[in-house]
């Protein structure tokens, strides 16, 4: 992801909190931008170390960026699903059109 890296040397650098722990973060993405993914990531982490009682803050991480995963494939299917509903109704359109101009 180049818009947000801590290794790339971009002029912007936006420290953030995330469980805890600041990091500052060198991005090509505005301020508030970044600021609203950290607070994302924050609350997912949080979310998962309310379920689940882990002391790593790493093992927390991990089932944050799954669940985060999770969110992202799911809502890929949805954006498929409805681009092809869309396709195959272009289709049809398209297929309408020609037989009433034939």
């Amino acid at each position: 992801m180049r818009a947000l890296c801590p290794d790339l040397d971009m002029s912007r650098t936006v420290l953030v909190r995330i469980f805890g722990t600041e990091y500052p973060i060198k991005a090509e993405a505005n301020e508030e931008y970044v600021r609203w993914v950290a607070k994302y990531v924050d609350d997912k982490m949080r979310e998962v170390a309310a379920e689940i009682p882990l002391r790593s803050a790493a093992k927390v991480a991990v089932l944050a960026a799954m669940h985060i995963v999770d969110e992202l494939l799911k809502e890929r299917e949805v954006r498929r699903n409805l681009l092809s509903e869309v396709e195959e109704r272009t289709n049809r359109l398209i297929e309408r059109l020609r037989s009433i101009v034939a």
